[in-house]
């Protein structure tokens, strides 16, 4: 069993664990339309999406996967998803690009009690860190600054600032490296147990904490899958990690 006291710092993923998707249909069509636009495709924008832009985005993930990488978001444009498409209309909007399809899929939001929970957590003495797989440069900053929280986070990892995915170890020691802190004092706490769980373990980080929101299905698990803790909901951590003061 995790000797929590020795717990100091806790790394937070993103999808489906801090934020999730709010599905807007009118919000995804316009992300999708604005696609369409910059590219100038004289598609119709769904039927665009469905038939160039997520089978390429399906071979530019699993590429991803295969090799751990987040590319850079030109390179996922201009060799995956839009090769046939002006290079210099890619090189102009390639940031917007990947907001935009960020946003096809829906809206992003703060899980809820997420903006709270974090508060409290950093009130109890705990250093905070986002550790997060995404395309896209822009959309996490402009949600920092927002959302106003920018500055409970010692560290934000992005594969698509680091171009290292989760479960490769180097996207852990980055965040601790800019933390301060030693992998054996801190916790993960993500959703994804293939690569959150996996990732966590593989980096030597001291205790993980698994995120099942009514839904969430995970694979069978074996030992390197297996969180320390479940939560179902985003406030519970606060049931697990006392105050240190």
């Amino acid at each position: 069993m995790t000797d929590i006291s020795r717990i100091d710092t806790i790394f937070f993923d993103l999808g489906d664990t801090f934020r999730v998707i709010r599905k807007d249909p009118e919000y995804s069509r316009k992300a999708r339309a604005r696609i369409c636009e910059i590219l100038g495709s004289p598609m119709d924008p769904d039927e665009f999406y469905d038939k160039v832009i997520e089978p390429r985005y399906a071979v530019y993930r699993a590429w991803a996967l295969r090799f751990l990488c987040e590319a850079p978001e030109e390179e996922l444009w201009a060799r995956w998803v839009a090769y046939d498409f002006p290079r210099e209309i890619i090189h102009e909007h390639a940031s917007e690009l990947c907001y935009e399809y960020r946003k096809s899929k829906g809206e992003r939001v703060v899980t809820p009690g997420g903006i709270e929970t974090a508060r409290e957590l950093k009130r109890r003495g705990y250093k905070l860190a986002i550790v997060s797989d995404l395309v896209g440069t822009t959309e996490v900053d402009e949600w920092l600054d927002h959302d106003g929280i920018r500055d409970l986070f010692d560290s934000v990892q992005q594969s698509s600032l680091c171009l290292i995915r989760k479960p490769h170890p180097a996207i852990y020691y980055y965040a601790l490296s800019e933390c301060g802190s030693r992998g054996e004092t801190t916790c993960f706490v993500g959703d994804n147990v293939e690569r959150d769980i996996v990732g966590a373990k593989a980096a030597g980080l001291g205790m993980t904490v698994g995120v099942k929101y009514p839904g969430k299905n995970w694979p069978e698990l074996n030992e390197e899958m297996t969180p320390d803790r479940v939560i179902t909901a985003f406030p519970q951590l606060l049931d697990i990690f006392p105050e240190r003061r």
